[in-house]
């Protein structure tokens, strides 16, 4: 048997944030997942500036990521055909980027082992039973570890939840996406991050994500209905890369690289529970997905963070809970109803379009709304003065040259 201060269940971005927190304040942590890594994960694989400041202050460099690229150029297309072009600051850091989650979860995995935690891949959890001040996690026959603290950072069906009878029965998240690879793409492909708000979409959207390998990651996500069925996303998908915007921009030369894969999304912060005990549950298993743009890296590193911060700062393993969620409620809860309610608007056309026109009044308008769509600052922000800051909308990005 393993005693440690904290294990952690998940090598994601929220599971390994908060292991290289607690490891560097000289915690025992050990991280178990079922996965080897590198291994491969179904996302969009953009990063937000709240991503990208998170994983810079986590000690990850992009040199170590093959497929990085920074994003500075970006179009959004709206159902009627009108573009907006917008431009991120590209002098004082970067704002926006894209990495293959195979090579961006890996490069945290080693940044968590450089910290001193324990990795334990390619097995998975158990067991997790409640006992007192400590929690009992099981690794097959592999490992018992003695635990403190646990963080189920085990995705949207998280294993854990179920174990400790906290299940969420037919959940199937509020969000469903699909994602291919595509090589072979024009110039412009390889270096604009374009967006389309497809008609049949809304209020989702389909997308091209330029890599730093020279591909490109294409796909949608839409809202998932009880008419939403696996027929209707196979259908829009052998339809999408076709469509001729987007095969504009691909060019006649792209080619699929593997096969189309899809997962749902979940995005219900507050509603599915973020501790039980002391269980706290941080990324996908906490629901905390934008709505809006279906974004959750940065959602994840951010709750990974504060599951650390509030296992460092509670003087009681029962107590942690407690204040995880207030910090979850004070850093996340405004901002997932604010976009909650724009991705109301942008369900029709006619709110997409004059967002659009909006946004394409002036430079001031369309620099800040770039900035506020890749998460420059929370999305509730104006709402919350208690978090303003100066400089409040033109602070630096990630990663800012020397």
């Amino acid at each position: 048997m393993t005693d440690v201060d904290v294990a952690v269940v998940g090598a994601g971005p929220a599971g390994t944030a908060a292991a290289i927190e607690l490891a560097r304040e000289g915690h025992t942590v050990t991280i178990v997942d079922k996965a080897t890594f590198p291994r491969d994960k179904v996302c969009g694989d953009g990063l937000t500036a709240d991503a990208l400041r998170s994983l810079e202050a986590l000690g990850l460099d992009p040199t170590d990521i093959p497929s990085w690229a920074a994003i500075d150029d970006i179009e959004c297309h709206g159902p009627s055909g009108k573009s907006v072009r917008l431009q991120l600051p590209t002098e004082n850091g970067i704002f926006a980027a894209v990495a293959r989650r195979r090579h961006l979860d890996a490069a945290l995995v080693e940044r968590a082992r450089a910290e001193g935690a324990e990795v334990i891949e390619g097995h998975a959890v158990t067991g997790v039973t409640a006992g007192g001040t400590h929690t009992m996690v099981s690794v097959g026959s592999v490992a018992q570890i003695r635990a403190r603290h646990v963080i189920a950072a085990d995705g949207m069906w998280s294993p854990v939840r179920k174990m400790i009878g906290r299940a969420t029965p037919n959940y199937r998240g509020e969000w469903h996406a699909a994602r291919q690879y595509f090589t072979g793409v024009t110039e412009q492909a390889s270096r604009q991050l374009s967006v389309w708000f497809e008609a049949d979409l809304l209020p989702g959207y389909a997308w091209s994500f330029p890599l730093g390998d020279g591909a490109v990651n294409v796909g949608f996500g839409v809202l998932r209905t009880p008419q939403l069925r696996g027929s209707d996303m196979n259908r829009v998908w052998r339809d999408l890369p076709e469509r001729p915007a987007i095969r504009r921009l691909l060019g006649s030369s792209a080619q699929p690289e593997g096969t189309q894969r899809s997962w749902p999304i979940p995005a219900r912060v507050g509603q599915l529970p973020l501790a039980a005990g002391n269980v706290l549950f941080v990324g996908d298993a906490a629901g905390v997905t934008d709505p809006m743009t279906g974004e959750g890296i940065g959602q994840a590193l951010n709750t990974g963070s504060l599951a650390a911060h509030a296992i460092m700062t509670s003087d009681q393993p029962h107590r942690a809970g407690a204040h995880y969620r207030q910090l979850v409620t004070r850093s996340l809860v405004s901002d997932h109803r604010l976009a909650r309610g724009l991705s109301a608007v942008l369900s029709r056309p006619i709110g997409v379009q004059a967002a659009l026109r909006m946004i394409d009044l002036s430079p001031w308008t369309r620099d800040n709304f770039a900035r506020w769509l890749f998460e420059d600052y929370p999305r509730a922000i104006l709402l919350t003065p208690r978090r303003w800051r100066r400089p409040l909308l033109s602070g630096a990005g990630a990663y800012r040259p020397e």
